[in-house]
This record gives C-alpha cells, structure tokens and sequence, in this order.
C-alpha cells in the first residue's frame, strides 16, 4: 500500500510516503530537498533517521504514518495557487533576464557547477534539484526570494563557466606548484599511506586519512617509511616522534560505508599523528556522497563501452 500527498501547484513533487514492512514498524517519507524543512522535520521527529541506501527517511512508530500525514497537512503552505499567482505577476512586473534562467510551470535555474550557486538556492524557499533536467526548480511562489539571491547566483555561475575557469588557471599558473600536484599524483596511484607502526589501522573497514580521504586498507607492508622521503606528501609524518610502516589501500565501496558507525568527537592529535582515524557524521556523509559519484561515473563507463 502507498500514500501520497501532493503540494499544489507543484505535482512533480509529490512526497511520496511508504509503510515500512518488517519487525520495526514505521513510515518512510522522501520529498525533494529543502534545508528549512528538513530543519523543522527533525525538530518534530527527532527519531526519524535518514537511511542513505533508499535515499529516504524513516519514521519509528505503529502511528507514525498519521502523525507525518498531520505534520504535512500543517507544512505545506496554504494559498499555493494564490502565492504562485503572485509569482507570476511579480515575474512579469519586474523579469529577470539571464541564460542561467528559463521560464517554463516554474522557474528552471541550470548554472555550471558552483557551491555557492548550491548554497544560494538551497536557502530558497520550496527550490530543488531535478536530477534529470540538471537544473534547479523554483516554484513562481518564490520568485521574491530567488530575486534577491539572483546577482549572487548569477556573479557565481559565470566566474565558473569553462572559459572563464581556464582564464583563470592560465594566469594563476605557477610551474613550481604544477610540479608538485604532478608528483601527489604520482604518489596516490602507488596506493600506499603510512601508518603508526606500533597502531595499525583495521583491515577491510572504511578509516579516514588526512591526505587522501576515506580508504580502506587491505595490507600492511611491514615496510618501515623514510620521512625524508615520505614527508612532503604526507604532513602527518612530522606530527609526533614515531615510525611508520607503508598500508596498501583502495577506496571504500558505497555499501561499506552505510554499515560504518560514526565517531562521536573529532579526531585528535594522537590520531591524527597515526595516520589515520574513525569518521565523524560529517566525513561519513562526504565519503558516502564521493562513493555514489564513483560507482555512478563506473557505471556511466561500463554502459558506454557497450553501447
């Protein structure tokens, strides 16, 4: 059985919520992303727990349907039809023209990559992200808001245009600096870090490491590392007065990252000077988001060499 409630004026967004079968009885809810939402959301169920592998939310409880069924009712803003009417007139009283914007049953922001864009339209009331038009939708209802934001928005889309991006890295090249990304390079296909000799990481379990992210690692060398030569890739190795042996790694698979528990405090000196440390939420959160990218860009390979 599944329940749907639709926000009006807005039907490709409907928030889909779906009963939960199993011991732990409860509802799972996923609507498009909006960071004041999702703040209030938690504020009123402070049990629900975001489940990365269904990219959706889960609520505890044999009432927990009808009590995020009352909690939208509440949520979703009343004289949508009217606001977006508004919208509309505003839009139309005072048009913004860029080619970042298109007009269609609502507002079609699409920018090149830029993490302000991202944070600018994540502030905008009832904004989200359409993964099949990579493009961000607006509804006219927050035409004010995404006027406001729109020097910003648009100031940021343009310096990371790709001619400009390249403009850019021709008159900030430096040789020197270029030598040395060339020589980081080199070292991270060796697929080598150095560890605590006396601490040595878990085998086959996602860790964080300071130079190179989430990995995990699947053997230990033994091999003791030279600091002279190690040092300038790996800043840790002058941390604290200990030796370090060399661990083979990989980087970790999206499915071992959603059983891995988070760290409750930040990484200390201690840990970090091991090379290596249990992830925070945060860092969990990051690495998950790099791995989705990972296994969608293999998959994306694997369809275009058999196409």
């Amino acid at each position: 059985m599944r329940s749907a409630i639709q926000q009006p004026a807005a039907q490709d967004r409907a928030i889909e919520l779906r009963p939960v079968d199993g011991d732990k009885p409860g509802i799972q809810a996923r609507f498009p992303y909006d960071r004041a939402m999702v703040e209030r959301f938690m504020k009123a169920f402070p049990r629900a727990r975001w489940r990365e592998a269904e990219a959706a939310w889960f609520i505890p409880g044999t009432t927990a349907e009808r009590r995020l069924t009352r909690w939208l009712a509440r949520e979703m803003p009343p004289g949508g039809d009217h606001g977006d009417a508004k919208g509309r007139d505003a839009y139309a009283f005072d048009p913004i023209a860029s080619p970042y914007l298109e007009v269609a049953d609502d507002l079609r922001v699409r920018t090149p990559y830029s993490r302000t864009v991202i944070d600018q339209m994540r502030a905008i009331p009832w904004s989200w992200w359409d993964a099949e038009a990579r493009a961000w939708r607006v509804p006219f209802r927050s035409y004010d808001e995404l006027w406001r934001r729109w020097p910003e928005i648009e100031e940021a889309a343009r310096r990371n245009e790709p001619e400009e991006r390249r403009r850019r890295r021709e008159a900030e090249w430096d040789p020197e600096r270029q030598r040395r990304a060339a020589a980081l390079a080199a070292e991270r296909r060796r697929h080598r870090y150095p560890v605590a000799a006396d601490d040595l990481p878990p085998l086959d379990r996602p860790v964080m490491t300071e130079r190179f992210g989430m990995l995990v690692f699947v053997e230990i060398a033994g091999e003791v590392v030279e600091p002279a030569e190690a040092a300038p890739f790996y800043p840790h190795l002058g941390m604290a007065p200990i030796d370090h042996v060399w661990a083979a790694w990989r980087r970790p698979s999206l499915d071992e990252l959603i059983g891995v528990w988070p760290a409750r405090a930040e990484a200390g000196d201690a840990e970090r000077a091991r090379g290596w440390w249990r992830p925070t939420r945060g860092e969990l959160r990051q690495g998950r988001r790099d791995a989705r990218i990972r296994e969608r860009t293999s998959e994306r390979r694997v369809a275009a060499s058999e196409a």
